[in-house]
C-alpha cells in the first residue's frame, strides 16, 4: 500500500508600520486594491475582488460585465487579530461549491507596537481540493502568499503616506 505525503502549507509573513486595526481593515476591507486582478477564474476581466465581512460571508470576484464567480466562504470573522476563509478553487481553476473540498486560508494580525503589525498567512488543507497538488504548485510558482502579501503591505503603506 502506498501512501502520499500530505501537501504541506504555503506560509507568508509581512511586518507593517500601521496599527493593527489599519492592517486588519485594509486586508479585508480593501481586498480589491491589493489582490491582483490577473488572479481570477471568472469569464469576464476582474471589476472588483469582494471578502464580506462576517461569519458565512462570501468571498469572490465580480467581473466587468456584471457576473459573479464564488472563490470561498468567511469561516472566522474575529477583527482585528484573526480572519479564516476558503478557498474553493479546483485544480482545473474552477469554483467547487462542496465545503469538503475546501483548502483554508487563516490570516493572523499581531501588534507588534502601536504602530506596527505583523500579519501571517496559512493557506493549508490542499489535500481537501481536487487536484490541490496543481493548485499547491501553482501559487508557490507564482510567488505565493509572500508576493501578495507584499502588495498588501505597499497598498497599506501607500495609504499610511497618503494619509499623514
Amino acid at each position: 500500500m502506498t501512501t502520499t505525503a500530505p501537501i504541506p502549507p504555503i506560509t507568508g509573513t509581512v511586518t507593517i508600520g500601521v496599527s493593527v486595526d489599519q492592517a486588519f481593515r485594509v486586508f479585508t476591507g480593501s481586498f480589491n486594491t491589493w489582490w491582483p486582478h490577473q488572479y481570477h477564474i471568472g469569464q469576464a476581466e476582474v471589476a472588483e475582488v469582494i471578502l464580506e465581512p462576517h461569519n458565512g460571508g462570501r468571498w469572490y470576484e465580480r467581473g466587468v460585465d456584471g457576473t459573479e464567480c464564488d472563490w470561498g466562504r468567511v469561516l472566522a470573522w474575529e477583527p482585528p487579530n484573526r480572519l479564516v476563509f476558503t478557498w474553493q478553487i479546483s485544480g482545473t481553476w474552477q469554483f467547487d461549491p462542496d465545503p469538503d473540498h475546501a483548502s483554508e486560508i487563516e490570516v493572523r494580525f499581531t501588534s507588534e507596537a502601536p504602530d506596527q503589525t505583523t500579519v501571517k498567512l496559512e493557506h493549508r488543507y490542499f489535500d481537501r481540493l481536487i487536484g490541490g497538488q496543481a493548485i499547491h504548485d501553482a501559487i508557490r510558482g507564482g510567488g505565493g502568499w509572500t508576493l501578495l502579501l507584499d502588495g498588501f503591505a505597499k497598498t497599506v503603506t501607500d495609504r499610511a503616506a497618503n494619509q499623514s
